[in-house]
């Protein structure tokens, strides 16, 4: 139902999964095999998988902490993504990409969910595409020395106040990882 015309496709997000990023990540292994579950998922089905790696004073591209984590291996034929502003969209070849691909909804994961995930949740739904946040598929660190709730309240409001996101022509949802679809049709 995306308000994109012609862009009837899927693809499935990760965003930012590095080392550095899930070092401290609540669930990390968790997590990550729930990406990896969904990686393969996507390949299966061909649908687009979509790489997102940012880079920061924290995250020095080339770095150790800047990698992937090891347990996720991306396929040569699958677009990667280099941000440096939480939005996977801002200053990026993101939206271009996926219109090449006649991709109008997004299933997304990775970290952290208080910001690259949150921003590229809004960022992509104000641009047209119906957006799927996987609950179980992404997470954050733990932030309370500095105020925020603990990482498994930051994750639960993030899945509950997404599934209730709505704007003409766009769906928005969460969703688990073994009920993900990559078909439109069934888009939460």
């Amino acid at each position: 139902m995306t308000s994109l015309p012609d862009r009837p496709n899927t693809a499935l997000l990760v965003i930012d999964v590095q080392n550095g990023v899930m070092a401290g990540a609540y669930n990390r292994d968790g997590v990550i095999a729930n990406i990896n579950e969904l990686v393969g998922k996507a390949r299966v089905e061909d649908v687009p998988v979509v790489w997102v790696q940012h880079s920061d004073e924290h995250l020095t591209r080339g770095s150790e902490s800047w990698q992937y984590v090891p347990e996720l291996a991306r396929r040569d034929s699958e677009p990667l993504v280099h941000k440096s502003y939480g939005d996977s969209f801002e200053a990026t070849e993101l939206d271009a990409l996926l219109a090449e691909r006649g991709v109008g909804r997004l299933v997304v994961t990775g970290a952290q969910t208080d910001a690259c995930i949150r921003s590229t949740l809004h960022g992509a739904f104000v641009r047209g595409y119906d957006v799927t946040l996987v609950g179980d598929a992404h997470t954050t660190e733990d932030l309370t020395a500095y105020g925020a709730p603990p990482p498994e309240q930051v994750i639960a409001h993030t899945n509950l106040y997404w599934q209730w996101q709505s704007a003409p022509g766009r769906r928005a949802g969460t969703v688990e990882t073994a009920k993900v679809t990559f078909a439109a049709d069934d888009a939460s």
